[in-house]
């Protein structure tokens, strides 16, 4: 649920907005992840990043994702400045419709997929330079967050010390963090699908932005059809990360483990924090782990009413 601003940061960023924005918009705070925080006013959004992103990095991405040759696949900024807020990193955006979460059959599937594979074929050299994609990195990050020593986070640690070394490929330009929330329609009213959110865009394996669908259906949380469009839709626009393979699992195996683990550390993490056991989607996840690390499955719990 959105509400109005009421933090000395929700509403600097308020007042960003009212900058750019049309006379008159109102101030809204958007439900985010915690680290995040968004500030919608009328027609801009207003984004102050998660604490520790580093200026050096952003801002060459913003600067990217401004470019002509990224038109009509990633969503450019209302301004390429990168301010500095209470220590936070805050950039200004047009305001686009997500895809709707209450309706997951109705999700661009075929069109996440061209927009990756035309994002994939632009040439590092047409754009300004950038640093390496945020990806693979976050894995490690992941892990490290849980410091118990139960079954659980055991067999997440277990399988992470069991994925094999990164592929040795030529960087591509990469998102970083795709998955179906990295969709808008812009305009919001009829408008294109495109890709927001540069914080991890950047040259690296351009497998790792097809990773997060394919650990879903290799853990049985995506419908095989639902894969096996996405997949067909990257292929036959010519995206470059699965060029010339008869078998795309032998690019997409090694990531789709990495994201495998990435979630399910971080699903065991939130469990923790709420102070819950963790729900069935998680221990699929979890699940995946015990056979990524090729030990025995873990036991399953037994639910009642």
């Amino acid at each position: 649920m959105r509400s109005s601003p009421t933090t000395p940061l929700e509403h600097r960023l308020a007042e960003i907005g009212m900058a750019h924005a049309e006379r008159g918009a109102v101030a809204e705070v958007v439900p985010t992840r915690p680290d995040v925080l968004i500030v919608r006013v009328g027609t801009i959004v207003v984004k102050a990043h998660a604490p520790g992103m580093e200026a050096a990095l952003l801002r060459p991405r913003v600067t990217a994702s401004a470019s002509a040759r990224l038109g009509g696949v990633m969503l450019p900024p209302a301004a390429t400045t990168v301010e500095t807020v209470d220590g936070r990193l805050v950039t200004v955006w047009p305001a686009g419709r997500p895809v709707d979460p209450a309706d997951p059959d109705a999700a661009p599937w075929e069109d996440a997929a061209r927009l990756l594979a035309a994002l994939h074929a632009v040439p590092a050299s047409a754009l300004p330079p950038l640093p390496a994609a945020g990806g693979p990195g976050r894995v490690a990050q992941m892990v490290a967050r849980l410091t118990g020593d139960d079954l659980e986070e055991r067999a997440v640690r277990a399988a992470a010390a069991s994925l094999p070394p990164p592929a040795r490929v030529p960087a591509g330009l990469t998102h970083g963090d795709w998955h179906m929330g990295q969709l808008v329609r812009h305009p919001p009213d009829g408008g294109a699908w495109v890709l927001i959110d540069v914080d991890d865009l950047g040259l690296g394996d351009q497998a790792w932005d097809l990773a997060r669908p394919a650990a879903w259906f290799a853990c049985g949380l995506l419908a095989p059809q639902i894969w096996h469009r996405f997949l067909a839709a990257y292929l036959e626009a010519g995206g470059p990360a699965l060029a010339g393979l008869a078998d795309p699992w032998e690019r997409l195996d090694g990531p789709a483990r990495a994201l495998t683990v990435q979630l399910a550390a971080a699903a065991v993490a939130t469990a923790r924090r709420e102070g819950r056991p963790v729900d069935e989607v998680e221990e699929m996840l979890l699940d995946a782990c015990h056979r990524i690390a090729g030990i025995d499955p873990r036991p399953r719990q037994v639910r009642t009413q």
